[in-house]
């Protein structure tokens, strides 16, 4: 029940957040668009504008006590609808569109794998747990289809990479939530956020970007998967420790 305390700009700003979260729809259509167009960066512009919203529409939302003041809306079945739409969705279309996927019904297969995957993976209902983390390779599609095309990736790199994170989708890894991590989350935070600048620096050099600037912002991806695998090690060894 909306508190009686509420007043209607509290309401209305609760909902402004629910259609700023919904602006990814619009974005993803975008994205399928100038895919089929052969706008490659746009389309990746458009991949970086989707993750800031997708960045800062939970700290909005706890914000404006979204679910305090709007609690007849579900503004985490929207959140995962927008997720699969633009971090999974939309980029098999650019990396099919761009052929970087096997020429004819081959190419549907691989981009196909993937989007089960993540149905899997969004309908999971601990794919985020209840101490903030992924369960499982989260679905970031979009951010593996910016160095595909980034690093002019061939038609059988692309398949491996698809099919290797496909698997990790089914590995119970917990993936960091870098906004909502209790763990490094300044370093984590920080490190993200210049990983977003560097995109933006990467792909404004679009289609030749300096390769030590690829490398830096890749140097973030192995600090995330490191700092995860790290943290999945250490609360197995201790929930064995208290079973013990």
């Amino acid at each position: 029940m909306t508190s009686p305390a509420a007043t209607a700009p509290a309401r209305l700003a609760a909902a402004a957040v629910h259609a700023y979260t919904a602006l990814g729809v619009v974005l993803a259509l975008l994205m399928v668009h100038f895919s089929y167009a052969g706008e490659v960066e746009l389309v990746l512009w458009l991949f970086l504008a989707a993750m800031v919203v997708d960045g800062t529409d939970g700290f909005a939302a706890r914000r404006w006590r979204v679910k305090e003041l709007v609690p007849g809306f579900d503004g985490a079945l929207l959140d995962n609808i927008v997720d699969y739409i633009t971090y999974a969705f939309a980029p098999m279309i650019l990396l099919w569109s761009a052929g970087l996927l096997p020429a004819g019904w081959l190419g549907g297969v691989v981009a196909s794998i993937p989007l089960l995957a993540s149905c899997f993976q969004f309908c999971r209902s601990d794919a985020k747990t209840d101490d903030h983390f992924f369960l499982g390779f989260p679905s970031y599609w979009n951010i593996a289809a910016f160095y595909l095309v980034v690093l002019g990736a061939g038609t059988t790199a692309t398949t491996i990479t698809l099919l290797a994170l496909t698997v990790l989708v089914f590995v119970p890894v917990r993936y960091v939530y870098p906004s909502r991590t209790e763990t490094a989350w300044w370093p984590t935070m920080t490190l993200t956020t210049l990983w977003f600048v560097l995109y933006a620096v990467v792909l404004a050099q679009y289609p030749s970007p300096s390769w030590w600037l690829v490398a830096l912002s890749g140097a973030y991806v192995v600090y995330y998967a490191a700092l995860s695998l790290h943290l999945t090690v250490t609360r197995r060894r201790s929930a064995e420790v208290i079973t013990a």
